[in-house]
């Protein structure tokens, strides 16, 4: 009876240990990649009057797109942490003389992981589809009663989905365009190269769409099997989002699981196309998945760290996310490249991070030394360095 009473109160201590931290880690991982957004929408409102409930509204709608990321990333440093504080006050070995082992911790760890994961594949399942779309919906509604609010001369102006521009000089007073060059690529079996020596942009009545009048230009469409054209033209309209329900292009990041499937399964789909939907899909759910993984792998790195305490948690984690993520970013090249099935290259990081952590773990249960002396090497480089 005592033994229980010990371990539940030992798991609720780990598990309000690891909590905090969690809840503090993703604010400002979060804040952290919000930061190159809040610049541009800072500016929105400072420098063209855009309302600060929309740019508000925006800022909310980009949340789960990093909320995919951050989770993950905040409850390895979590648990970095936490860990390393009860190696370094002694506290591991006071449990563990009371008859608690290293695999008997493990269960409030899992727990907390296994929430992470439910959040993060909330976020990734619900929450980025839901919040890609009303992004790019919100900024249409915005760019189209401000056409002026993100235009800017000798800048790649890309707000509209599928397209990009470059003007050299451009007129806020009159919306008039010199220099124009533009990328149409929403149709991506033709996509096209616009350049036009001068031009205009506004809002096209009470549809929801923008109205570019080109002059003196040519168009360059791409074709397969290596097709090109050629069109000259004194003048040229291009609609860009028209009749409201085709404004706004959708890609995979955009499309709920339903659509994913849909489109996998459509015979109609081109097998390139048909890799990116699967890469997509797979993703979806590999990403929340590190959760568990970096649960495995977080407890016997946060025991070794205990006389570098905080720092050296924070410095081991950031090194631990930035493999992951790199490795993740090969796979994905390869799958979208049809080099390896998407179902088995996306899952590739966490198997072979998990079995990692899971030799680790071994190697900690028997009190042995976790061999880390590249990755030290490699941290005392850049700490002489900076």
């Amino acid at each position: 009876m005592y033994y229980r009473s010990v371990k539940r109160i030992l798991s609720f201590y780990i598990i309000r240990e690891i909590s905090s931290l969690f809840l503090l880690g993703i604010v400002i991982f979060t804040l952290v990649l919000l930061m190159g957004r809040l610049i541009t929408l800072t500016d929105l409102v400072v420098s063209r009057g855009v309302p600060l409930a929309d740019v508000s509204r925006m800022i909310l709608y980009l949340i789960p797109s990093f909320l995919v990321f951050t989770i993950p990333m905040a409850f390895l440093l979590a648990v970095l942490l936490a860990f390393g504080r009860l190696s370094a006050d002694n506290e591991i070995v006071v449990i563990k003389a009371s008859g608690i082992s290293l695999f008997q911790m493990l269960p409030p760890v899992i727990f907390c992981a296994l929430v992470a994961m439910l959040l993060a594949l909330g976020a990734s399942t619900i929450g980025v589809p839901w919040g890609n779309s009303a992004f790019k919906e919100l900024s249409f509604q915005v760019l189209k009663q401000n056409v002026t609010a993100t235009i800017r001369e000798k800048t790649f102006w890309d707000d509209i989905p599928g397209v990009v521009m470059y003007t050299d000089h451009y007129d806020e007073q009159s919306h008039a365009l010199k220099g124009v060059v533009i990328y149409d690529g929403r149709n991506s079996d033709h996509p096209m190269t616009i350049f036009a020596r001068n031009g205009s942009v506004s809002s096209s009545g009470g549809s929801q769409a923008l109205l570019l009048s080109l002059h003196d230009g040519s168009i360059h469409i791409a074709g397969k099997d290596g097709l090109y054209r050629l069109v000259n033209f004194g003048e040229y309209s291009m609609m860009i989002g028209e009749n409201g329900s085709t404004a706004i292009s959708r890609n995979e990041p955009d499309m709920w699981l339903s659509e994913l499937q849909s489109q996998i399964d459509n015979p109609e789909t081109t097998a390139v196309k048909r890799l990116k939907l699967q890469t997509e899909l797979y993703s979806r759910f590999t990403f929340p998945f590190a959760s568990i993984v970096f649960a495995i792998l977080a407890v016997p790195l946060g025991l070794q760290n205990r006389r570098s305490g905080k720092s050296g948690g924070f410095t081991v984690s950031i090194a631990i996310i930035l493999s992951y993520y790199v490795m993740m970013s090969v796979v994905r090249t390869v799958a979208e490249r049809g080099v390896v099935s998407p179902v088995i290259a996306l899952w590739i990081p966490d198997l072979i991070f998990f079995a990692m952590g899971w030799y680790f773990l071994r190697m900690a249960s028997l009190e042995k030394s976790i061999p880390l002396f590249p990755l030290r090497k490699v941290l005392g480089y850049f700490r002489k360095a900076t």
